[in-house]
Formats: C-alpha cells, sequence, structure tokens
C-alpha cells in the first residue's frame, strides 16, 4: 500500500532528529516568500490607476502568529510602507513543531483585492499559493534530504 505524502515525509525525518522542524519553518518560509512575490507580480508589477495611489501597504500588512489569524483591520496610512518579512519569519522561527501558525493581510481591503470587488478583477494570490503547499514542502524536504545528505 502506498504511503501518504506526510507519512513518507515523516519517515525520513524520524531519522534525522530535528528534520521534521526544518521542513515546516523552511517551507513555511518558502510559502512566505511566494505570497510575497505574487502579490508583487500580481499587484504592484502591472500598470497604475490613476485613481489609484501605491503605498505597498498591502504587500506590508503580511502578519504571522500562534496565537490567532491576524484580521484585516488596519488602514491604509497613504503614504509608502516597505514590505518587511523580518517579523513573520521571526515567528516562523520562534514556532515549535505542531504550533499552528497563521498567516494573514491586515490591510482592511486585503479581501476586496484578492476576490474583487467594485468591478475590479479578483486577483486571488492567496489561494493560488496556499494550493502549491504540497509541492513546496516536497521541494524542501528533498532540498533538506540532499543537504543532509540522507
Amino acid at each position: 500500500m502506498a504511503q501518504s505524502f506526510a507519512a513518507t515525509v515523516g519517515d525520513w525525518c524520524q531519522k534525522v532528529p530535528d528534520a521534521l522542524e526544518i521542513v515546516f519553518k523552511e517551507s513555511t518560509q518558502e510559502l512566505v516568500s511566494q505570497l510575497d512575490q505574487l502579490v508583487a507580480n500580481m499587484i504592484y508589477a502591472g500598470p497604475q490607476s490613476p485613481s489609484y495611489v501605491r503605498t505597498g501597504f498591502l504587500r506590508a500588512s503580511l502578519m504571522a502568529s500562534t496565537s490567532a489569524m491576524p484580521t484585516m483591520t488596519r488602514e491604509n496610512p497613504g503614504v509608502p510602507v516597505p514590505a518587511d518579512l523580518g517579523d513573520v519569519i521571526l515567528v516562523i522561527n520562534g514556532a515549535d513543531l505542531g504550533d499552528t501558525l497563521y498567516l494573514g493581510y491586515t490591510a482592511n481591503y486585503a479581501a476586496y483585492v484578492h476576490y474583487g470587488a467594485r468591478g475590479g478583477a479578483p486577483r486571488p494570490w492567496v489561494t493560488m499559493v496556499a494550493q502549491r503547499w504540497v509541492a513546496i514542502v516536497e521541494a524542501e524536504a528533498a532540498e533538506v534530504k540532499a543537504r543532509l545528505g540522507l
């Protein structure tokens, strides 16, 4: 009988202490990296609308938590906001294996951009990256295996 994806990854991780935690954290960091890249490509790389001032706030509003899902309650300050994933990476690196990591955008208009509103086309970057989770974990597991000589 073929093993499940989780069982396959788990089997070789049992052989190396901390391998599962490394795969967990590096996969989550890669997911965050892909979220950041896709939001940049889908939202900020295209032509700018004359009625919309780009501040980078949506991109910069990504937050991580181990206790609760970040909420979309923050208003755009109207001035440029640099994207900095440092705090998100700190939360990921501080998480323990078995913790639930919550990743979410806190810009109060994030859902309107993702799903589309007022005639605007949806730009579902979160859904698109979430669908890549299994592939991300498989790639990171293969990289960790190679790095550890397994």
